[in-house]
């Protein structure tokens, strides 16, 4: 008799759902599986039928107030079975009393209405090809001279909870690149870069305004040697969209952002790129 059973993934898991996101067109990155690995082992759950990978979904615990939901995926052979809202149910059990928050696709907004998440504004990823800009901003450096401390000081007014395991894994993967922008002995803005399936990502993308966002991306653009570069906006952030359509950037996807309850105050006129619509 077929059996359908859920457990929590392994390490190459995680790569699986990686790899079936990357088969969804949602591009990761090419050394996301290690840091999602670092965040909540246990909320990365893989379910198999007879044995065989059939659905995977997360819900990784950033302390005792905030949950990510991601990786909601089922394979296509066996979708329509119920294996997914299995899946749904212990994963949302995972978060107990968290908010829940998550990047879905606009077309299932309805869906994770009916499960109590309401929209909160809409990611927008710009895309497009950007060369080495011509001249580097002197007060931008190499990332890892600020220390984790102040990074994630700066990070934490545009997420919802601390993430210091996360932000020393995804600063230190192979092939990710950070520069930071210092102005008056202050850290001004940060980001970072990434290898991905198709071209780079950047984010995070975190600045005090424009022209600090500029100077990171720039920077961060030059040390890769320019190439098709995308970007994950918050559409609620005008001067992003501003900035990214003025590169020359287009939209070429876009997520709902929703919650399930009220997330702490969030500065995100200082969100110029999100981190990842996996894990937020």
């Amino acid at each position: 008799m077929s059996e359908f059973r859920i457990r929590m993934m392994r390490r190459d898991d995680i790569s699986t759902a990686v790899e079936w996101a990357a088969a969804e067109g949602w591009n990761p990155g090419l050394a996301d599986a290690p840091c999602f690995a670092v965040v909540d082992p246990r909320g990365f759950l893989i379910g198999e039928f007879d044995g065989v990978p059939a659905a995977t979904i997360s819900c990784v615990n950033y302390g005792a107030n905030f949950s990510f939901l991601g990786f909601y995926l089922v394979r296509p052979d066996l979708r329509g079975r119920g294996y997914g809202l299995r899946m749904w149910k212990q994963a949302v059990a995972h978060a107990g009393r968290r908010v829940i928050g998550l990047d879905g696709v606009v077309a299932q907004q309805q869906n994770y209405r009916r499960s109590g998440f309401e929209l909160a504004y809409a990611n927008i990823r710009y895309g497009g090809a950007l060369a080495v800009p011509d001249r580097p901003q002197a007060d931008v450096i190499d990332l890892t001279k600020i220390p984790l401390a102040v990074v994630e000081a700066c990070d934490v007014t545009v997420f919802p909870a601390p993430r210091t395991a996360f932000l020393r894994a995804w600063i230190n993967a192979p092939g990710h690149v950070g520069s930071a922008r210092v102005r008056d002995g202050r850290l001004a803005g940060f980001g970072v870069i990434r290898p991905c399936r198709q071209g780079y990502k950047i984010g995070p993308l975190v600045a005090d305004d424009r022209a600090d966002a500029e100077a990171v991306l720039s920077a961060l653009v030059a040390k890769v040697g320019g190439g098709q570069i995308f970007l994950d906006v918050p559409g609620i952030n005008r001067g992003a969209i501003a900035l990214a359509e003025d590169l020359g950037l287009i939209p070429v996807f876009e997520t709902a952002r929703m919650y399930t309850g009220a997330i702490p105050h969030l500065q995100l006129d200082r969100l110029f790129g999100v981190t990842t619509f996996e894990l937020g």
